[in-house]
């Protein structure tokens, strides 16, 4: 907590992009303690949804998040700020609201914004929730959108109720995310339509593997981003070169988007 204030106190992370309303989205990145056959008793673990077939981007691991419902996310945002609310109960708001009015403003509607949208993803109880700062924002070129990755630990809630949006629940023990054996290049190949003899674009990016009851689950692209500037802030850590580590290839079809995706591991 202290560490993400202190880093978050050093730059804007709030400006005048926060304003539009439109191109931005916030995601919550929450840790929580590992169920009994997901870690040593007591460990803590990042808790990821693995989204489901009816959504873009399908089968990825990702934080619950989404875009800003202005009518509802301001008012929640007030109740959050009071004294035993999440974000009253941070020990830093009081100084947010004196010395950096404008950001702190920005800084309650996304944290709302996250709650809100964990709540109805995944039933995550938005009272119970311990804020434990806000991180660097994300630009997320392919889909045109900012997103403000917003810290949360879960002290209670061991059960989750996943919506449509959600295959499962996965959690990965944050002391997992510190052993540079657990880190890969992931080659990833963007097919064209059927038939099309268009060849595939093909680019390399770094990932995070982590084998599971229900096989292999990989980490890549924003919420991969997101995950590692926490560890970098709260830790000092920072993953293997790219160069060092080894390849799994991956798939994914035009209906990547919008549906169904293909991946193979070498």
């Amino acid at each position: 907590m202290e560490a993400l204030h202190a880093h978050a106190a050093s730059a804007a992370l709030f400006d005048s992009a926060a304003e539009d309303l439109t191109t931005t989205s916030a995601v919550l990145l929450l840790v929580g303690v590992c169920g009994p056959n997901e870690g040593k008793p007591g460990e803590a673990c990042f808790i990821f949804n693995k989204r489901s077939a009816e959504v873009r981007q399908p089968g990825d691991l990702c934080f619950p998040g989404g875009s800003v419902a202005p009518r509802f996310d301001f008012k929640f945002g007030r109740i959050l700020s009071l004294p035993i609310a999440p974000l009253g109960r941070w020990p830093f708001w009081r100084l947010w609201r004196r010395q950096k009015p404008f950001e702190a403003r920005w800084l309650r509607l996304y944290f709302a914004t996250a709650l809100r949208e964990a709540f109805e993803e995944m039933r995550l109880n938005p009272l119970r929730a311990r804020f434990l700062g806000p991180l660097p924002p994300q630009r997320l070129v392919l889909f045109r959108r900012l997103i403000y990755p917003m810290a949360a630990w879960v002290p209670g809630q061991k059960q989750f109720k996943p919506n449509w949006e959600v295959e499962r629940i996965v959690r990965i023990p944050l002391g997992s995310f510190l052993e540079p054996d657990n880190y890969i290049r992931y080659r990833v190949s963007m097919g064209g339509a059927a038939g099309s003899a268009k060849p595939d674009a093909v680019r390399d990016v770094p990932g995070f593997r982590w084998v599971t009851s229900y096989g292999a689950e990989l980490l890549w692209g924003a919420t991969y981003r997101i995950t590692m500037r926490l560890l970098n802030i709260a830790f000092g850590f920072m993953p293997p070169a790219i160069e060092d580590l080894p390849q799994v290839s991956g798939r994914l079809s035009e209906s990547y988007l919008t549906g169904e995706r293909e991946m193979e591991s070498n």
